[in-house]
Formats: C-alpha cells, sequence, structure tokens
C-alpha cells in the first residue's frame, strides 16, 4: 500500500493530462474528472482512475489539485452543492493550479477555510512542454505548513518550486510571468520578421540570438515555431488573452503602470478577434506579419 496522499485531480486539458499523470508514474493514486470522456480514457490509459464527478473524484481525496481554464472554472467545480468544498473531507488539502485572479485565490482559501479545508494557489509556468517534461516553475500562495506538505507533489511536476507570500501571491507571480512572457514572445515575432524581411538566414540567427543576451527560454522553447510557423496549441492565445486581462486589472489596483504591456495585451486581443485564439500564443508572429504587409 502507498503511504503517499490519495490526489483528485480536476481538469485534464493540455496541461492538466501530463500533469496528472507525472504523479501517477511518481506512484500516486490519483483520481481524475474533466469533462471530456478521451481524457478520461487516457487518465485511465496511464494508470489513474476515472470519475463521473466532482464530488465523486474529491469525496475520498487528500488532495485535490484543480486545473482548468479560468477564475468561472474555478468557481464552477469549488462551489455549490457538486463541489468541491461541499464534497472533500475535512482536512483535505486544494491545491489550485490554474491561472485565475489573485482575488479569486483569496476569496476561495477563505471559503474553504470555513469547511476545514486548507487551500494553496499554485499556478505554473513551462507550458505544455513543461509540462510533459515535469519541469514547470510552480509559484504558490499560502501557509508555509501546507506548502511544506505539498513539496513532495510539486517536485513531481516541476523544477522550480517556490512560495511566494500568502494566499493569492502565487497568481500575482504567475501575471508577471505572463506579462514578461506576452512582451518576450512579442519581441521575438517582431525580430523575426524583420530578420527575414532584411534577407538573413533565420534558423543561424536565431541560433546566434539564443547564446547571446538576447536569449531566453521563450526564443529556446518557441523558435521552432516560428521557423515552421507551427502554431499546434501549447498555450493558446485565448488564454494569454486572459491572462493579460489579470495582469493589466491587477497593477491597476496596485498603482502599477505597465505601458509596454498595455500594447501587447492589445496586441493579443486583435489576434484573437481575428480568429486566431485557438491557435499557440507564438502566433503573435502572425499579427506582425499583417502589420507588416503579409497575407497570413
Amino acid at each position: 500500500m502507498s503511504t503517499l496522499p490519495k490526489v483528485a485531480w480536476i481538469g485534464l486539458g493540455i496541461m492538466g493530462s501530463p500533469m496528472s499523470e507525472n504523479l501517477v508514474k511518481a506512484g500516486y493514486d490519483v483520481t481524475g474528472h474533466t469533462l471530456e470522456r478521451e481524457k478520461l480514457d487516457r487518465l485511465t490509459a496511464a494508470g489513474g482512475t476515472a470519475a463521473a464527478s466532482v464530488a465523486e473524484a474529491v469525496r475520498d481525496a487528500d488532495v485535490i489539485v484543480t486545473m482548468v481554464p479560468a477564475s468561472p472554472q474555478v468557481e464552477a467545480v469549488a462551489y455549490g452543492p457538486d463541489g468541491i468544498l461541499e464534497n472533500a473531507r475535512r482536512g483535505a488539502l486544494l491545491i489550485d493550479m490554474s491561472s485565475i485572479t489573485p482575488q479569486t485565490s483569496v476569496g476561495l482559501a477563505a471559503a474553504a477555510r470555513d469547511k476545514g479545508i486548507r487551500v494553496l494557489d499554485a499556478p505554473v509556468s513551462g507550458g505544455e512542454a513543461g509540462a510533459i517534461e515535469a519541469v514547470l516553475s510552480i509559484m504558490v500562495g499560502g501557509d508555509q505548513a501546507d506548502f511544506d506538505e505539498a513539496k513532495p507533489l510539486f517536485e513531481a511536476l516541476g523544477k522550480t518550486i517556490v512560495r511566494c507570500g500568502p494566499h493569492g501571491s502565487g497568481q500575482t507571480v504567475k501575471a508577471a510571468n505572463q506579462l514578461i512572457v506576452a512582451v518576450n514572445i512579442q519581441a521575438c515575432a517582431e525580430a523575426v520578421v524583420f530578420l527575414e524581411k532584411s534577407g538573413v538566414d533565420l534558423a543561424a540567427a536565431l541560433d546566434v540570438l539564443g547564446g547571446g543576451l538576447a536569449g531566453s527560454t521563450v526564443l529556446a522553447r518557441k523558435k521552432d515555431n516560428f521557423l515552421k510557423r507551427d502554431f499546434t496549441p501549447g498555450f493558446r492565445i485565448d488564454l494569454h488573452h486572459k491572462d493579460m486581462g489579470i495582469v493589466t486589472d491587477a497593477a491597476r489596483n496596485v498603482g502599477a503602470a505597465l505601458p509596454v504591456g498595455a500594447v501587447v495585451a492589445q496586441l493579443v486581443a486583435s489576434l484573437r478577434a481575428q480568429g486566431d485564439g485557438g491557435l499557440d500564443h507564438s502566433a503573435l508572429l502572425r499579427a506582425v506579419e499583417r502589420l507588416s504587409g503579409a497575407r497570413v
């Protein structure tokens, strides 16, 4: 019998599926729930257990992980008679790894406390590749004791794991992460168009740029997307649009100016409005190409 905590995993999307499978590989008993039958079949094929509802998944769990797109989905699975808070046992640890507003995280922690359920907000960075390879960066908000308890589970999912402060802190740091990533992708996209229009060997240029001060994880991860114009979603424009809304709103609340971030947020929004919301966020290249006169 395993001495590891029993895990309920809610949300088996692009990130959630490989993350839950990494817990199974690490020896955890994982019961998952999501709305897509094929995602449940994937989990059971990996050695996990499928549940027909949130309530069924969480009932006997020691740890509950949610990995869903945004605040409304977190609230939908957490609250109500069929939700986590009404069906999880007292003393359970709820780890929300979605990217949502800090205010939603703080509110969830307060509501869960009344039910005897502990909460950590623990959004991640690293995209699909980082989820598959279990090398995610995990930024955590919540009590130190709960973080310490969850650390072994986090270590099965990521490499850089840091408690950033009280409830909501993980989401605040994730918002900053998404700001940096969006601005970085935009800069890379502009450089790609500039280099191609100048007649430079793009692959060679990106190689040498990656080895200097212009190098970044974004450039390393997205170089092939740019070269091959492959925008298969690892992290969709739709989700980055949501995240840019979070960071813009949070910055306004604390009085922080985001002049470059505001421009990039509008560029992400325009790309989404042109029907590219389902593409990977490296598709910001398409927006730069349109602005530069290309038909894409």
